[in-house]
């Protein structure tokens, strides 16, 4: 049994926005134009645009048309969010693939980011964030192995390194460095994005109780994801 005429158009637009044919912005084809096209009522688009907005696939300007909403995934820069919640909250289904998770010598590149001696035990695991099945941001992370023995036993595609470190060392310090990069070969590869697409890189250490725990560098295209700040001027 066919689906319904609504739902039809509905995936049509879907369809449409996962493609890229649409993007971020742009209007999507008039009422009358989708009438058209599929041989229905007004009616019957209106409803498949509704739930387009309903979902946050669409916003709606009244006398403008119908637009495709900004649907990247938000981050607050002052503050660390479990990127798994941040996936859920805009309707996405959170998925995981784990690169790499090992033990390790810190080189000395590591040791002066953690504040270790050069071959000092670390763990370094390297996870795809995706939001229905698309990547969304490359994870590399490395943790003091002393303070941190457990880590390189968690299944991080059933939870990730940030719950497991609020959960067993509560952080009380964190550093943001951010800046625009273009992925190596191999990160373009496993965000399935190509060498010349922009990038955001955010390098977060964090500290507990008074010692650094964890340096990480969080990889993601500048057109799915995007970092927001808000604070309280004296």
């Amino acid at each position: 049994m066919a689906p319904a005429l609504y739902l039809q158009i509905k995936q049509h637009i879907l369809d449409g926005i996962r493609e890229r044919h649409y993007q971020a912005g742009d209007r999507i084809p008039t009422e009358a134009a989708l009438c058209e096209q599929f041989a229905v009522s007004r009616m019957t688009v209106n409803k498949a645009l509704r739930e387009l907005v309903t979902e946050g696939w669409l916003h709606r300007s009244a006398g403008s048309g119908s637009f495709v909403a900004d649907r990247r995934a938000e981050s607050p820069l002052l503050a660390i969010r479990n990127i798994a919640e941040e996936i859920a909250e805009r309707g996405s289904q959170y998925s995981a693939r784990v690169i790499r998770l090992q033990r390790q010598a810190a080189d000395e590149k590591v040791a002066v980011r953690l504040g270790l001696r050069v071959g000092a035990p670390t763990f370094h695991s390297l996870i795809v964030h995706q939001a229905d099945g698309e990547p969304l941001q490359l994870e590399e992370r490395f943790v003091d192995a002393q303070r941190l023995p457990g880590y390189g036993e968690q299944d991080f595609t059933q939870l990730t390194p940030n719950s497991y470190l609020m959960e067993i060392c509560p952080l009380s310090e964190m550093e943001h460095v951010v800046e625009a990069v273009l992925p190596s070969a191999g990160e373009a590869g496993l965000l399935q994005v190509r060498v010349d697409t922009p990038c955001l890189l955010l390098h977060r250490r964090t500290w507990s109780d008074g010692y650094l725990v964890s340096y990480a560098r969080l990889l993601s295209p500048g057109s799915r994801y995007k970092l927001t700040s808000k604070a309280r001027l004296a």
